[in-house]
């Protein structure tokens, strides 16, 4: 009997892949099975890195906000399986207190190579059945001040994915997203405070007292993150489209 959260054969594009959530995720399919990866993200020695067995894996190193990059490598994507749009940059600051420039910044990642990723893979996917999963934000649900260009940006993609499921899904194609709550991985650490408190006491300190905004009382790490990203991909939501998952330990309570 075939397993449910089986890859063996198919094609998965991951972008944000060289850390986090991506590279588990990265690493998740290939360990079931998966037998052909496209791997995106701007960490060249990030991706190189990554130790993927006997996958094929191809390797583009660039901004997913880059259209150049989608128009060179959606002829290779043809036959697409999967695709989690996975990747994005962290953001700080009072909305009042914002160039445009920096919301623009965030914008053009999050939002905008969520957007080329998600097309260009659509488009791989024409003609046969596939699925998709975008990693959104509980700042997407939740508004959480200092944040605002993340916030908007993840809760313009949870709302893409939608309407994509609702495009697509009589084309045997499944969009979902996905909104974490605080995860242990790197994106924290551009923010100043997290610098800080970094300096000050230490990396797990710094986790451990961030969580405590979250009535589990924990972050999750980008493994658990990737189970619940491959869940959906995979026949086990044979019959899931349009849903935004929120793993999120209680934060949005």
């Amino acid at each position: 009997m075939t397993q449910l959260h089986d890859f063996t054969g198919r094609t998965a594009l991951v972008t944000g892949a060289a850390s986090g959530i991506g590279a588990a995720c990265a690493k998740a399919l290939a360990a079931r099975g998966a037998s052909r990866l496209f791997l995106v993200d701007v960490d060249a020695a990030g991706i190189d890195a990554l130790d993927l067995g006997a996958c094929e894996v191809h390797r583009i190193v660039g901004s997913v906000a880059d259209e150049a990059l989608w128009q060179a490598l959606e002829p290779r994507l043809a036959g697409l399986d999967h695709a989690i749009v996975n990747a994005g940059i962290g953001a700080g600051g009072l909305l009042a207190g914002l160039t445009l420039a920096e919301w623009r910044r965030v914008m053009a990642v999050n939002l905008d190579g969520a957007f080329l990723t998600l097309a260009t893979s659509l488009r791989a996917m024409a003609g046969k059945s596939g699925s998709v999963v975008i990693v959104s934000s509980t700042t997407g649900l939740k508004p959480v001040p200092g944040i605002g260009p993340y916030g908007v940006s993840k809760a313009a993609v949870a709302h893409m994915a939608r309407i994509a499921a609702a495009e697509n899904a009589r084309a045997g194609i499944r969009v979902n997203a996905i909104a974490p709550g605080g995860v242990d991985t790197a994106i924290w650490e551009s923010g100043e405070d997290f610098k800080a408190s970094l300096a000050a006491i230490g990396r797990e300190a710094t986790i451990a007292r961030m969580a405590k905004t979250t009535p589990s009382g924990r972050f999750a790490s980008a493994e658990e993150m990737a189970g619940s990203i491959l869940y959906l991909l995979s026949d086990a939501a044979a019959n899931i489209t349009g849903h935004v998952m929120v793993p999120d330990g209680g934060f949005t309570l």
